[in-house]
C-alpha cells in the first residue's frame, strides 16, 4: 500500500510576526509561562531570554532547539524557529512510504491489525486517515469514502445524522481537535474548523451534557437497525525526531458494551 506524504503546512512567518523573537513570546504566552518560568525550565538566565525575545541578542541553533524542548514546541514548528533565525531546519517530513520510516510503519500496521476485529486507524494532526485495519474500513464502508475523520463526524453528509448521543459527544470531540489545534500551531486542522464551523449549533458545541461527565464517553451510532457504542484511545510515538512521525496519531475504538464487541467479532 502506497501511503502519500503528509503535506508541510507552514507555521508563523517571520516577515508576518516579527522574525524569531516574536515567534518565543507567541509560544511563552501560547503556555501561559512567564519568562522566569521559561528561563527556569530551559536553564537560561532570564535577562537573556529577556534579550532574545526584544531582539537585542541573536540565538544560537542550539539555544533555539533548548528553548523549542522547554516550551513542548512540535517539530514542525521548532524548523520554524529555527528559519527564522536564519537556520536550516533540522527535523525532516519524511513521507510515510519513505525507506527510513518502515520501522515506524511497521510498527504502526502491527498496532492496527492487531486491534481487529475493533476499528483502528493512523491519522495526522489535521485526522486525515492515513492508514487503517479492516475493521475501521468497514466501518467507514457504511458512511461514505469521506478520509478525514472530522469531516466523517461533523459534516451532515457524513456520520452525523447517525449518531446518537450528538450533544453529547460532538462538543468534546470539537473541543478536543481545537485543543490540537491551538497546542500544535495546526494550520491545517484550523482550516477543516473553519470548513465545518458553519454547519455547526455553536450553542451546542460549547455546552456539553451532563452525560459528558462520565469516566469515558462513547460514540454512539445507529444505522439500518444497527447500534454500535464505541469508545477511543489514542496512542502517539513519544520520542519522535521526524515530522511525520510526531504527528501520528494511532486512534483505537473499543466497544462499549457487549452487543457492540459480538457484533465486531462476528463481522471480521
Amino acid at each position: 500500500m502506497t501511503t502519500p506524504a503528509i503535506t508541510r503546512t507552514e507555521g508563523p512567518h517571520a516577515d508576518q510576526h516579527g522574525g524569531f523573537p516574536a515567534l518565543l513570546r507567541t509560544w511563552r504566552n501560547k503556555r501561559r509561562l512567564s519568562q522566569l518560568d521559561l528561563a527556569l525550565s530551559a536553564g537560561v538566565s532570564q535577562r537573556h531570554l529577556s534579550f532574545l525575545e526584544s531582539g537585542r541578542a541573536q540565538p544560537s541553533r542550539s539555544m533555539i532547539l533548548q528553548l523549542g524542548e522547554a516550551l513542548e514546541v512540535p517539530l514542525r514548528d521548532r524548523n520554524d524557529l529555527l528559519s527564522a533565525a536564519g537556520f536550516a531546519p533540522v527535523f525532516r517530513a519524511r513521507p510515510l512510504d519513505d525507506p527510513q520510516m518502515s520501522q515506524i510503519m511497521n510498527a504502526v500496521r502491527m498496532m492496527l491489525a492487531n486491534h481487529d476485529p475493533f476499528p483502528a486507524a493512523a491519522i495526522d494532526r489535521a485526522w486525515n486517515i492515513r492508514m487503517a485495519n479492516k475493521a475501521f474500513e468497514m466501518m467507514l464502508a457504511m458512511f461514505g469514502a469521506e478520509r478525514n475523520l472530522m469531516r466523517l463526524v461533523f459534516h451532515p453528509d457524513g456520520v452525523r445524522p447517525y449518531i446518537r448521543n450528538w450533544a453529547a459527544a460532538a462538543p468534546l470531540m470539537w473541543a478536543r481537535a481545537r485543543r490540537e489545534a491551538e497546542t500544535l500551531e495546526g494550520e491545517d486542522m484550523k482550516a477543516v474548523l473553519r470548513e465545518l464551523e458553519p454547519y455547526q449549533d455553536a450553542d451546542l458545541l460549547f455546552a456539553a451534557e451532563e452525560a459528558a461527565l462520565v469516566p469515558v464517553l462513547p460514540l454512539e451510532i445507529e444505522k439500518d437497525g444497527m447500534r454500535i457504542s464505541l469508545f477511543t484511545v489514542i496512542a502517539t510515538f513519544g520520542t519522535a525526531q521526524d515530522v511525520t512521525a510526531e504527528e501520528l496519531r494511532i486512534e483505537s475504538f473499543f466497544p462499549a458494551d457487549e452487543a457492540t464487541e459480538q457484533l465486531f467479532r462476528a463481522a471480521i
